[in-house]
C-alpha cells in the first residue's frame, strides 16, 4: 500500500556499527625477526582480534565492539546516566549492533537506500518540529558535545528503519471504521466527564491534549517460553524493580539490564500525546507523576516497569523534565488541536515498481520511463496499473481515492502537488520505489470531521506500530543465524 501519513521514527537512536570482514581468531605463527611493515600489522592486529558476533555471513569483531562500547561509554556520561560495568556494557552494545546489522542486510535485500538527499529531509523534518533551523540544530548538538559527523551517521540509521519499518510493517496494520468510531466515543466521553481534580481547571485548558514523557526497564519473554522459565523472568524483572525502588538511578538500571532498544539513552521512550501510548502503559501509569515508578507491567513482549519523566498539557509547561534526553530524533510531532480545517485534497491514481535486489533503480526508472512513453502514445493508465503496478491499488487502475496533504510520503505529495489536473508526473522515486502519478481532480473541502476521524485513526497506528515493528524484529532475528560469542544464549542458528 502506498499510503503512510505515519512519519513517525519510534526507535530509540542506534550507534553506527562498521562491519568488517571474516578474521579467524587463531594465533598466528612467531613473525620473522625483521620488523614488520605497517600493512602486515595491522593485518596481523586483525587476524587475532576475534569474533565478537557472527550475523548470518558477516562477523563484528571484537575491535568493533570496543571501538563501539566505548562511543556508548561517552554517550552514558555526556547524559549523566550511570555507567554499567564494562561486561555489561559491551553485552548491551553487542546486542544493539547485531539488530543494526540484521536491519542493513535487510534494507539490502529490499533495495533500500538512504540517500544524501533523504538525510536532508529529515535534518529540515527536525528543524521545524524544534522550530529552529538546521544551521541551528547543527550548533545545539555540537554544544552537547555531540560529534555532527557521528549525529549523521545515527540519523541516517533512523531513516533507514523508519523507512525499512513502513516497507514491512505499516501496511500489516490496519485500523477500522468501527474502531475510529470506539475511539472517538470513548475521547467524547472523557471530555464529558473529565477525572475529578482538586484544584478547578481553566476553560482555556480544559481541550488541550494531555502530554506524557515514558522511560522503561524491558525483561523480554521469548515466544514459546516455558512457565518456569517466565516465572524466572518475572523474578529478574521483580529484583530489578526493588533495586530502582531502593533508590538505584532508573536510567542507570535501564542502561545495564534493560532489553529494550533504548536501554543504553536510559530506557527513554519519548513524550508523546496520552492517547499515544499503548492502553496498558496508560492504566499502569495513571495515578503516577512524575519521577515515580510502576510496578511489574506484562505485555505480549515481556515485564516492563515504567517511570513518568513528564505529565502535563501540550502548549503548557509539563510537570517535570526528563533528567536523560536523547538528542532530537525523528519522533512523531503532538497532534495538532480541533478546529474547521479547509484543505485541498487531490484525487490520484499511480504505477508503482519496486526496488529490490533483482530491481534495481536503474532498471525501475527506465521501466518507468517505457510506460511513461506508452502513455504518451495514448495508452490506457488504468489498463497499464493493473498490469505492471505492484501496490496494492493495481486492481483498481492505480485509483488512491482523495489524498489529504500529509497522507502519503514526502516525495509522493510533492510530485502529485507539482501536476496540473490529467497531467502525468515524470517517474518520481519514494521509498517504495518508482511511481508514474496522475492527477484526475482536486477540490476544497472542510475537513474537521475528516480530520478528527484522521486524527484517531493515527494515534491508533501509533499506537500499534512499535510493537509491530518490535514483533518484526524478533521475527528478523529468529530467522537470522547468530552467534553471539558474548551471550551464547541470546543466538539464533536456524540457518
Amino acid at each position: 500500500m502506498m499510503r503512510s501519513p505515519h512519519a513517525k521514527r519510534w526507535l530509540a537512536p542506534v550507534l553506527l556499527v562498521v562491519m568488517g570482514a571474516f578474521y579467524s581468531g587463531a594465533v598466528p605463527a612467531a613473525a620473522p625477526a625483521a620488523k614488520p611493515d605497517a600493512s602486515s600489522r595491522e593485518s596481523s592486529q586483525r587476524f587475532v582480534d576475534g569474533i565478537a558476533a557472527v550475523v548470518n555471513k558477516q562477523v563484528i569483531t571484537l575491535h568493533q565492539l570496543r571501538t563501539e562500547a566505548e562511543a556508548a561509554r561517552k554517550e552514558l556520561e555526556r547524559q549523566r546516566i550511570p555507567v554499567p560495568p564494562q561486561d555489561a556494557l559491551q553485552r548491551q552494545v553487542l546486542q544493539r549492533m547485531i539488530t543494526d546489522e540484521l536491519e542493513r542486510q535487510e534494507a539490502e535485500r529490499l533495495g533500500i537506500r538512504v540517500t544524501d538527499e533523504h538525510l536532508d529531509r529529515a535534518l529540515e523534518t527536525i528543524a521545524q518540529r524544534n522550530r529552529i533551523t538546521t544551521a541551528k540544530l547543527r550548533q545545539e548538538i555540537e554544544r552537547s558535545g555531540i560529534n555532527w559527523s557521528d549525529y549523521l551517521k545515527t540519523l541516517r540509521q533512523d531513516v533507514r528503519s523508519d523507512m525499512l519499518r513502513q516497507r514491512a510493517v505499516d501496511n500489516t496494520i490496519t485500523i477500522s471504521d468501527a474502531e475510529v468510531d470506539a475511539f472517538l466515543k470513548t475521547q467524547g466521553q472523557r471530555t464529558a466527564n473529565p477525572q475529578p481534580s482538586s484544584a478547578p481547571v481553566p476553560a482555556a485548558q480544559q481541550n488541550r491534549p494531555q502530554i506524557l514523557g515514558l522511560a522503561q526497564i524491558l525483561v523480554v519473554v521469548p515466544e514459546g517460553a516455558p512457565a518456569a522459565r517466565v516465572q524466572e523472568l518475572r523474578k529478574k524483572a521483580e529484583g530489578l524493580l526493588a533495586r530502582v525502588r531502593s533508590g538505584a538511578d532508573f536510567a542507570g538500571v535501564a542502561a545495564a539490564s534493560s532489553d529494550g532498544p533504548e536501554a543504553l539513552e536510559g530506557g527513554v521512550l519519548g513524550t508523546r500525546p496520552i492517547e499515544g501510548w499503548p492502553d496498558l502503559f496508560v492504566k499502569a501509569t495513571q495515578d503516577l507523576q512524575a519521577g515515580q515508578v510502576s510496578g511489574i507491567v506484562q505485555s505480549g513482549n515481556g515485564f516492563h516497569i515504567l517511570k513518568v519523566l513528564t505529565r502535563g498539557e501540550r502548549g503548557g509547561q509539563p510537570a517535570s523534565a526528563p533528567a536523560h534526553a536523547p538528542p532530537p530524533t525523528l519522533a512523531q510531532p503532538a497532534l495538532p488541536e480541533q478546529g474547521p480545517m479547509m484543505v485541498t485534497q487531490t484525487h490520484a491514481r499511480h504505477i508503482l515498481i519496486k526496488t529490490s535486489k533483482v530491481m534495481s533503480d536503474e532498471k525501475a526508472q527506465a521501466r518507468m520511463a517505457q510506460l511513461r512513453e506508452r502513455l504518451a502514445h495514448g495508452e490506457s493508465f488504468e489498463t497499464l496499473a493493473k498490469r505492471y503496478s505492484e501496490d496494492a491499488t493495481a486492481p483498481q487502475g492505480g485509483d488512491l481515492g482523495w489524498l489529504t496533504p500529509g497522507e502519503t510520503v514526502p516525495a509522493f505529495e510533492q510530485a502529485m502537488n507539482e501536476l496540473e489536473v490529467n497531467q502525468i508526473s515524470q517517474p518520481v522515486k519514494s521509498q517504495f520505489g518508482w511511481h508514474l502519478i496522475q492527477v484526475l481532480e482536486r477540490r476544497t473541502k472542510n475537513m474537521e470531521n475528516e480530520f478528527r476521524r484522521m486524527q484517531a485513526r493515527q494515534i491508533l497506528f501509533e499506537q500499534r506500530v512499535g510493537p509491530a515493528f518490535e514483533d518484526w524484529l524478533g521475527q528478523l532475528r529468529g530467522q537470522a543465524y547468530i552467534d553471539n560469542r558474548l551471550d551464547p544464549e541470546s543466538s539464533s542458528r536456524r540457518r
